[in-house]
């Protein structure tokens, strides 16, 4: 009965957000921000384009590139994974499966992990592309699975987290949390370190689990939920966390970003700042876009903010990201935005898609990638202007 008022709950959650702007926002009662003119100090320009496959569904399944060994890693809702040449666009491998996917692929010491909508985890040679295991777990999966230490930890929709021998596809543990009956769509990510993997919850709290066990090591809340409906209680963890040194950073949908201290939990620092996209990390500074759609650069060791852009609001963007001095959104429309991170000041725009992204551009070295949900993958390349 539980599973399925969750079911219920998720879908609900879908259908209200997309009215309330989450998803949408053709309604035309607040219309987004037009996109203001400025010179441009860099030249952006395409280095290739290629069909991937089918690209997204209506079920909003989590696809999106993964870099691994020089290439480009990705699938598409009809089950097909493809390997493309970072440097050429070149397909070099192609592999098709008969897998309705959710979330993936993630390729990591030779597996190319997949989660699907029937609620399982399927495993395959990244060489040949034959299966090596499928594990049956309790719900659908939309976060990216991760391997550490010999474990594959991956995440349901119904709060329940599994580790599985990276071997053979055994169950090791499983720890169980429930989530709230209305939630966004999505799921935050396991992130591992140091033999800990840490996960972001619907209900505003961070875990901290053992890898070889699954037991609980802490736990830390960022958001409360507070309200007098669900939909005001609203306080998902969905996007990216971030770690770097002693810290693990995360931002929730309705109110908090926070820096935690890595061995306890302890929050180090809060600000009022709401995303469901999470956040980008680079030395010393955090990225984000909130609900509203404006950008901010925080300082991580304080929680300062640096500056913050309001230029694109209510444009859906993606999370930004951070590439060489500059960061980068993209829109609903296609169009890549970057801004300078020493100023807050535009450098560059360019459309580079008509359809939507699937999620964040990719920054591997000086290239960044993008993957839009007509399955069409891209590669682009940022200069100075002469």
């Amino acid at each position: 009965m539980r599973s399925v008022l969750q079911t219920i709950g998720l879908l609900f959650a879908v259908v209200l957000l997309a009215g309330c702007g989450i998803f949408s926002r053709d309604d035309g009662q607040i219309a987004p921000a037009e996109l203001v003119e400025f010179t441009p100090t860099l030249e952006v320009e395409q280095l290739w384009s290629v069909s991937t496959g089918r690209g997204m569904s209506r079920s909003q399944p989590n696809l999106r590139p993964f870099y691994e060994g020089g290439r480009i890693w990705v699938g598409d809702h009809r089950g097909r994974v493809v390997a493309v040449s970072a440097d050429s666009g070149r397909v070099e491998r192609r592999f098709d499966t008969d897998i309705e996917l959710s979330a993936g692929p993630v390729v990591q010491e030779g597996l190319i992990l997949l989660g699907s909508f029937d609620g399982e985890l399927v495993a395959l040679d990244a060489e040949s592309g034959e299966e090596r295991w499928t594990a049956g777990l309790s719900s659908e999966v939309l976060s990216y699975p991760v391997l550490h230490e010999g474990v594959v930890v991956v995440r349901c929709v119904d709060g329940r987290i599994f580790g599985l021998d990276a071997e053979n596809g055994r169950r090791l543990w499983i720890h169980d949390r429930s989530v709230p009956l209305l939630t966004l769509r999505g799921t935050s990510d396991p992130l591992a370190r140091a033999g800990q993997v840490f996960i972001g919850y619907d209900d505003g709290m961070v875990i901290g689990l053992r890898v070889a066990d699954g037991s609980v090591l802490w736990e830390q809340r960022v958001s409360e939920r507070e309200g007098r409906t669900e939909l005001e209680r609203l306080a998902d963890i969905d996007g990216p966390m971030a770690i770097v040194g002693t810290e693990l950073y995360v931002v929730t949908y309705r109110g908090r970003m926070a820096g935690l201290a890595l061995d306890s939990g302890r929050m180090q620092w809060v600000k009022d700042v709401s995303s469901h996209s999470g956040l980008s990390l680079r030395r010393t500074q955090l990225a984000a876009s909130d609900r509203d759609d404006a950008v901010w650069l925080v300082d991580r060791r304080s929680g300062a903010t640096l500056w913050r852009d309001e230029q694109l609001k209510r444009r859906q963007l993606t999370r930004p990201v951070f590439y060489g001095s500059q960061i980068v959104v993209v829109d609903k429309e296609g169009y890549l935005h970057f801004y300078d991170a020493g100023t807050g000041e535009f450098s560059a725009r360019i459309r580079a898609s008509r359809n939507r992204p699937s999620d964040a551009p990719l920054v591997v070295g000086n290239t960044l990638y993008l993957l839009d949900d007509d399955g069409t993958l891209s590669a682009w390349r940022a200069g100075p202007r002469d």
